[in-house]
Parts: C-alpha cells; sequence; structure tokens
C-alpha cells in the first residue's frame, strides 16, 4: 500500500486546521463514510441499500462510497460481506475500501498461520466457519491442518480485494482511514501504521487537524462527532448497528442499519 496524496495549505507552525463546521466535500460531490462492519452481512446489505438509493433517487453530479475498514472477524458472515465489497469496488471505481487491521490481520495469518496472531485471538474463528472450516488454534497440527484448509476455501477475488486495501483517501477537506493520524506530521507523510492502528495519540489530541478525519477503530454505542475528527465505529458486532455519515459541501448526516 502506498502513501496517500493528499496535499493541505496547513504548517506546522500552527496554523488553524479545518473544523468539523467548516470542513466540505468537494464541489459537486456527495461522500458517504460507512464505520466497522466485522462481519455483519446483515447491516452491510441495509446500509448499501439506503446508500445506493439515495444517490439513485438524487442523482449527485460525482458520488464516493468509503468503507472505513475492519471488514472481517467477530461477526457471522465475512464471507458474503467480502463477496458484496469485492463485487462492488471491482464493478465501480467509486466505491472504496480502506484497509483496517483486522483485514491486513486476516492476510498476515493466511501468509502465516500463529496461534498468537490478530486473527487467532480476535474473532478470526468465526470468519473461517463463514468459510466453512471449524478452525481450532491448538494443536499446532490442527492448526496447521484448518490453516490449509481455510487458504483453499477463500475465492481468489476475496484475496484481491483484501490485498488492494487503500490505506487513506481525500477529497476535498476530507480525509479517510481506519485508525487516524498522527498529530503534527502532514497528511502525505503519515505511516500505514498510523492509519491502520493508532488510538490515544490520535484521540486525545484536542487540536484541529489539516482536514477533518474520518475513522473507525476504535468502538463507541455512538458515533463520536468532534470538531477536529468524526468516528464511525459503533462497534456493529455487538451493537448491531452500523454508522455512516454522508458529507455533501458544508452538510453532514448520519445513517444507521440497525437490527
Amino acid at each position: 500500500m502506498g502513501r496517500v496524496r493528499c496535499i493541505s495549505s496547513w504548517s506546522m507552525a500552527g496554523e488553524a486546521g479545518i473544523h468539523f463546521d467548516d470542513a466540505s466535500a468537494p464541489p459537486g460531490m456527495r461522500i458517504y463514510a460507512v464505520g466497522d462492519i466485522h462481519g455483519r452481512f446483515d447491516l452491510l446489505s441495509e446500509m448499501h441499500r439506503q446508500i445506493m438509493e439515495e444517490i439513485g433517487r438524487d442523482r449527485p453530479g460525482d458520488w464516493r462510497l468509503i468503507f472505513l475498514g475492519d471488514y472481517v472477524d467477530r461477526g457471522p458472515d465475512t464471507r458474503r460481506v467480502l463477496d458484496l465489497l469485492s463485487h462492488a469496488t471491482q464493478a465501480d471505481p467509486r466505491v472504496i475500501a480502506i484497509a483496517g487491521n483486522h483485514d491486513l490481520g486476516m492476510l498476515d495469518f493466511l501468509s502465516q498461520p500463529r496461534a498468537d496472531s490478530l486473527f487467532a485471538n480476535n474473532g478470526g474463528e468465526a470468519t473461517a466457519r463463514s468459510y466453512g472450516v471449524a478452525l481450532r488454534f491448538y494443536p499446532e497440527e490442527a492448526l496447521l491442518q484448518g490453516w490449509d484448509e481455510l487458504r483453499r476455501s477463500i475465492p481468489e477475488e476475496h484475496l484481491t480485494f483484501l490485498r488492494g486495501l487503500r490505506p487513506s483517501v481525500c477529497f476535498g477537506d476530507l480525509f479517510f482511514c481506519h485508525a487516524g493520524i498522527r498529530p503534527g506530521v502532514p497528511l502525505e507523510e503519515q505511516e500505514n501504521t498510523d492509519l491502520i492502528w493508532i488510538r490515544e495519540r490520535f484521540l486525545h489530541h484536542a487540536g484541529l487537524h489539516p482536514k477533518l478525519i474520518v475513522h473507525g477503530h476504535t468502538p463507541h454505542d455512538r458515533p463520536e462527532i468532534l470538531p477536529n475528527r468524526v468516528n464511525l465505529d459503533t462497534g456493529a458486532f455487538h451493537t448491531g448497528r452500523l454508522t455512516a455519515m454522508m458529507f455533501e459541501g458544508r452538510t453532514k448526516r448520519l445513517l444507521e442499519a440497525a437490527l
């Protein structure tokens, strides 16, 4: 994954950044950003239906649909989630998928099976079940047998989708990534590790950023809307609520799929 190309006029000298109220999508473009899914195909399919219905009804001049990562693990239907997203991103380049730490953790496990991996310890067995594989992480013989079965069960298009996930994208005053950014580092110099994993240093930073940061990764019962960032991870796996936000000009609106 390469670094983002997002140039801003903000400088390290402390110039004012972008406030939530002032952040704007590019003229003529409507953007939807969707929070962490974690195998909840039921919520994803409903959210996707809502958004595409709005786009078809309102016919904006241009649009983007951005998924903020963590499509796999924990929930019951990773396979169908990856079916929908791989087909949607292949069919239309305006549908964009951002890399989450769980998504890359799945690829890491498929490359090297380890019982102490992110995949093994954070819901990977549910992902495997969605492919019809009863994966056990101990003893090692069972791990290797299940790993081999899982590798053979995953369609190539799912692997292609996961390997092609972007670390971030930027439109207008809006910067989209999975976890957040390292404060004080220009957006075009952010490290992928931070974009996919960062928490405390980003979450506790009260100052404005060069762009409004739209992210997931850290679940809350409700979306967090702060002056410098928007967190759309509402813990879909355990809350049964998947959250999105629409951006058009300076207008922002929340959407929810709940079951």
